[in-house]
């Protein structure tokens, strides 16, 4: 526990883990505007999630949490939403904002017993959302269009019995389109879960778990910075800083 003890290494790695719970983790597709395509059924969770940012600036960890939660209730009423990649970003936001606390809090530094209650929570939710993206890129990583609407067709229409049926068509091939668009950013968000133990295991001190888990990082996105940085601090490597030609365009998802 002594490396996170020397205030530089704790606000490093804060920063780092800061720079994973607010960056792209969340994706971004949420925030593209609701419209009239938008499942009705999640459409509140998408307009009560656009607080999230507000309270991660702001170190807002009760109301993170009560937001998660309430997002969690929602997406938990449908078969089709309970186990989608919206719940691996959801469990991999609470163990960001647990990390953060455990780092954060002079309160928690002082007492190692609540800090490793914490960092045990934040192991937990992450240990979840690794578990649902894994299994979410094993259903729909190589589906085609047409593959997609056969797996969730199924399931998808529970709860949206009341709508016309040309309105349930216009939520569907919506949501396909989402899923596609999941298919290029979900490893970036199961790297940045990979991250994120690697923090919680360097906390453990158990260091070559650590190493590993930001070597998972980057072989799933070699752009992770956060990871790449962590894993240099661990080796005793120099830092990498993002170029002025990185922070100006950032690399693209991989359309391929």
């Amino acid at each position: 526990m002594g490396i996170f003890n020397n205030k530089p290494t704790r606000a490093l790695v804060l920063i780092l883990s800061a720079l994973v719970f607010t960056g792209v983790l969340i994706s971004h597709h949420y925030y593209k505007g609701i419209n009239d395509a938008v499942d009705p059924r999640v459409k509140q969770a998408r307009l009560l999630y656009e607080k999230y940012n507000d309270y991660a600036k702001t170190n807002r960890f009760d109301s993170i949490f009560h937001l998660m939660d309430t997002l969690e209730a929602v997406y938990s009423r449908y078969p089709h939403y309970r186990n989608s990649y919206e719940t691996g970003v959801l469990y991999n936001n609470k163990a960001a904002a647990y990390i953060t606390l455990a780092l954060h809090s002079d309160s928690t530094t002082s007492q190692p017993e609540r800090q490793d209650s914490i960092f045990s929570m934040a192991e937990k939710m992450v240990n979840k959302s690794i578990v649902i993206y894994t299994d979410w890129l094993k259903q729909f990583e190589n589906k085609s269009r047409e593959g997609i609407k056969d797996l969730i067709e199924p399931a998808f229409y529970t709860g949206l019995e009341q709508y016309p049926r040309e309105s349930q068509e216009t939520f569907i091939n919506n949501r396909i389109e989402e899923i596609q668009e999941a298919q290029f950013e979900t490893k970036r968000r199961l790297s940045v879960s990979y991250t994120n133990l690697g923090i919680i295991k360097r906390y453990r001190m158990q260091y070559e778990e650590a190493a590993k888990n930001y070597k998972t990082a980057l072989d799933l996105w070699d752009q992770n910075m956060s990871a790449e940085n962590n894993l240099n601090l661990l080796l005793g490597r120099p830092l990498k800083e993002r170029s002025f030609l990185h922070k100006l365009f950032p690399p693209e998802r991989d359309k391929e």
